[in-house]
């Protein structure tokens, strides 16, 4: 890779950075070391092998491009980010847990956070957006009130026709702050801001969220015993903890729950702990994880009376989930 080729990040916040070459071998290393990948190998189609790679952001967020002539293959499984890509020529097919993922032209898609899935791109043109894992999910915890949570994107959704126009319209608006002259701090950070809402508008995911129940006027201290159980649902909670936090006796909050949710907190705080169980499910891979491993995370040490629990509430098998 040639000096003119690749450029150090400057000195302020921002970064730009070009690579590229004809070597396939440093194209190898640039992809698996950027995407925590492996057994990656090119081989090339019709003419000779190039590729180029470009970043321009900061440790938030960053615009990058990517190009190469080749047939390329192996699995990355990125990490403390959230990736979202489009092509805009070649082919690019996504293996995640037996679910091929066609990418079509334009049309963007969610890479797996912390899940190995493997590809297979031929002369693939693509742009992509890196977002860091702590600042989308702080963002997402403020948009919910709930507290910074994993997301877990579905990478099978159909995307609104409206949210997708949207999307794209944004982007380039966002490209042309950040890739223009040396773009303002604070605008720059209304852009990325602006960039993360979006994609949280336009691709349907799991993250921190307090059921979206209708109460009556008059309910906080309900409103509060929710959160209390969404926020600490990994922890060793009890009715006790939950009420105490609420500011209710006991009777009182076994009352509300019946009353106004007609389930009990124990019921309530079983169906929180399943719905996170699936998110994790669906985040793994059944080569690094197991059904049994993930339901003792959240306390389902029965794997009988968890399994019936979990087809019941979601109407398939968890192993049939963790697959997907």
């Amino acid at each position: 890779m040639s000096q003119n080729d690749a450029a150090s990040p400057s000195d302020d916040a921002m970064q730009r950075a070009a690579y590229g070459g004809h070597e396939p071998d440093e194209a190898i290393n640039l992809y698996s070391g950027g995407y925590n990948g492996s057994g990656f190998y090119a081989e090339p189609t019709d003419g000779p092998f190039s590729f180029r790679y470009t970043v321009v952001g900061d440790d938030e967020m960053t615009l990058r491009t990517s190009s190469f002539t080749a047939s390329m293959r192996g699995t990355i499984e990125p990490q403390d980010e959230y990736v979202v890509s489009w092509i805009t020529a070649g082919r690019a097919v996504m293996d995640i847990g037996g679910d091929e993922v066609q990418m079509s032209t334009g049309r963007p898609a969610m890479f797996p956070t912390g899940k190995r899935y493997a590809f297979h791109f031929s002369d693939v043109r693509q742009n992509l957006i890196h977002f860091d894992a702590g600042y989308l999910e702080r963002l997402a915890a403020e948009r919910t009130g709930g507290e910074p949570q994993k997301l877990h994107f579905d990478h099978t959704a159909q995307l609104d026709p409206a949210a997708l126009k949207r999307w794209h319209d944004v982007v380039s608006s966002v490209a042309r702050t950040m890739l223009g002259s040396e773009p303002d701090p604070l605008l720059r950070a209304e852009a990325k801001r602006l960039a993360a809402s979006t994609l949280l508008d336009t691709f349907p995911h799991q993250g921190p969220q307090v059921a979206a129940i209708a109460l009556p006027p008059g309910n906080a201290r309900l409103v509060t015993a929710l959160e209390y159980i969404h926020h600490h649902a990994a922890e060793a909670i009890t009715t006790s903890s939950i009420a105490q936090a609420a500011g209710l006796s006991l009777r009182g909050l076994q009352h509300a729950f019946n009353h106004q949710l007609g389930t009990t907190p124990t019921d309530y705080l079983r169906g929180v702990r399943l719905d996170l169980v699936r998110a994790e499910l669906l985040a793994a891979s059944p080569t690094d994880a197991t059904v049994g491993a993930i339901a003792q995370r959240w306390g389902f040490a029965h794997s009988g009376r968890f399994s019936s629990a979990y087809v019941q509430r979601f109407a398939e098998y968890p192993a049939v989930t963790l697959r997907r």
